[in-house]
């Protein structure tokens, strides 16, 4: 054992794993393979200030608590009442409200769990029709990124479906300035607490001993554990990130129903993200089994052109982007968070991310997985050290 903790990514596992051990008072060395912090908490630099992942944060787990603890959340935006315009896409037509069943599932009497072995759809259509299960699964898909998510282990997504669609103050919060915001704040208290962070130091072999902590995606942990087995079901989506001239008719929230898109504003809560006068939007539209990114995204600018009336005449500035495989963990019928790949790899070294074992969904699971690597890595450098003496 060295008598370091040596973290592997910058992104948000990498940094709550650093700024974690560095409170336990023990040296940490971070390194990260780009120029810059973040993974896929970056965001472009302004007058647009878009994510490259996600954007908003729920404040009913713990992975809220501890970054609130620190300070890390900041300050909080939310639209104005009269911005807060919400819709749902049905049958190509954008509706006010979803179907009755799907309005069924948000009674109070709803079940708070469902099966793990059974699919979505098998065990939504049972209870509430097979319209419901469908649009609530395509409504959900924001949070998993998947073109069927009916297909998916029933209890995963009614968790999810549960927090996104709640009859109760939903725990949604948008922080000024997003992710990448956060990530700013973290990376401060790191090196405040002592943390040295190496920029453009792309770890191709890991140290012998550990303790160590890896927190990148999936595949390159795959490639430095040399471990095929580290695998898990993510989703594959296109993005449209979009600044158009404000207009007072334009979406806040839509969920597309028919095919799981969804499009929400960044600057109706947040303005900082835009300039005067404009809104930024990103949109989403999960790629199916049997398409191309091309069909996906013909698929997206509908949804865009009914979100945003006009908007390829108000547009001021737009990127696109294609995600695979790194949209966060998703759970098959017959498994749960705690069948994906564990943490604690042995011999001190540990895993953290947002497809490890570790509950949430995203940045949430990269959070926690970063907490509960830190702990068995501080745990690991000081049981070597009593052995040492």
């Amino acid at each position: 054992m060295t008598d370091r903790v040596t973290i592997v990514g910058g992104g948000i596992a990498g940094l709550t794993a650093a700024v974690a051990c560095a409170e336990k008072g023990v040296p940490v060395t971070l390194h990260e393979a780009h120029h810059t912090l973040g993974g896929r908490g970056r965001a472009t630099d302004p007058p647009y200030v878009a994510h490259e992942g996600a954007h908003v944060f729920y404040a009913d787990g713990p992975h809220w608590t501890w970054l609130e603890k620190r300070g890390f959340t900041g300050r909080l935006g939310r639209p104005r009442l009269r911005d807060a315009r919400l819709a749902f896409m049905r049958r190509g037509r954008l509706k006010a409200l979803p179907p009755a069943g799907m309005v069924r599932m948000a009674s109070p009497r709803r079940p708070r769990t469902a099966p793990v072995d059974e699919t979505f759809h098998e065990w939504a259509s049972a209870r509430w029709g097979e319209e419901a299960a469908r649009a609530a699964a395509n409504a959900v898909a924001v949070t998993t990124f998947d073109a069927d998510t009916g297909r998916l282990s029933a209890a995963f997504v009614w968790q999810l479906y549960r927090r996104v669609f709640a009859p109760r103050p939903p725990a949604v919060r948008w922080v000024v300035g997003g992710w990448q915001a956060v990530l700013g704040r973290m990376a401060a208290r790191a090196r405040e607490l002592g943390v040295e962070i190496v920029l453009g130091s792309r770890v191709e072999v890991l140290p012998e001993t550990g303790p160590v902590v890896v927190a990148t995606e999936l595949a390159a942990a795959r490639r430095l554990f040399g471990d095929d087995t580290l695998r898990w079901e993510s989703g594959h989506c296109v993005l449209l990130d979009l600044a158009v001239r404000r207009r007072a008719g334009d979406r806040f929230l839509v969920f597309d129903l028919d095919s799981g898109g969804f499009h929400e504003s960044y600057s109706l809560q947040d303005p900082t993200t835009a300039p005067s006068g404009e809104s930024l939007f990103q949109l989403d539209m999960p790629v199916r089994a049997d398409e191309s990114a091309a069909q996906a995204r013909a698929r997206l600018d509908t949804l865009a052109d009914l979100a945003l009336p006009d908007r390829r005449s108000r547009t001021a500035w737009q990127r696109t982007a294609t995600a695979r495989g790194r949209n966060g963990a998703i759970d098959l019928p017959g498994s749960t968070w705690r069948d994906r790949p564990a943490v604690d790899r042995g011999g001190g070294f540990f895993l953290a991310g947002d497809m490890v074992a570790a509950p949430g969904m995203r940045g949430e699971i990269s959070v926690l997985s970063g907490v509960r690597a830190a702990e068995g890595a501080v745990e690991a450098l000081r049981g070597s050290t009593m052995r040492a003496r």
